[in-house]
């Protein structure tokens, strides 16, 4: 996107330019007011007619407004380049917005997915740590079992052994 000097660079800055810039100012005020006055009181020291004064005035005037209409009319047209150079950098930087939007959206569909992946992931260890504790139950129950069933032999064993010694 160009900045405001690069769009300022890109403007001719021909006569017009400066002639649009400087009426706008406060020394074509007093340049202008300087000039009429100079016109309506010339007439009055005797070196030009009221009728010569007032034709140079009105034609100059006339002329003014011409040439000044023209250079606001190309003041415009420029403006309206310019205009038209933003409106597309504009439109670039909507396009850029749409496919980061795009971009953000799916990044939250992957998050969703990652969410659901770690809730079954969740359940799959939830699962895992039930069934290691049915199997410490079970392995507690058969070391019972067996620890049971290695005393009853124990005392089968003693019980044999008496039995030898007594017949």
């Amino acid at each position: 996107m160009k900045g405001h000097n690069e769009i300022k660079k890109d403007i001719p800055s021909g006569f017009s330019v400066r002639a649009t810039e400087w009426v706008g100012t406060t020394t074509s005020l007093t340049v202008h007011t300087v000039i009429f006055l100079a016109a309506l009181i010339l007439p009055y020291t005797g070196l030009v007619s009221t009728d010569k004064a007032f034709l140079v005035l009105t034609t100059v005037v006339s002329l003014e407004a011409i040439y000044l209409a023209i250079f606001i009319q190309m003041t415009v047209n420029r403006s309206n380049q310019s205009l038209a150079e933003v409106e597309k950098d504009i439109d670039e930087i909507q396009e850029d917005v749409d496919e980061i939007g795009e971009d953000i959206d799916e990044l939250s569909e992957d998050v969703e997915e990652l969410s659901e992946d770690i809730d079954e992931i969740q359940e799959d260890i939830g699962e895992i740590q039930e069934d290691d504790a049915e199997d410490e139950k079970t392995d507690a129950t058969t070391n019972n079992a067996l620890q049971k069933i290695e005393n009853n032999l124990q005392q089968i064993i003693k019980e044999i052994e008496t039995l030898k010694t007594t017949r």
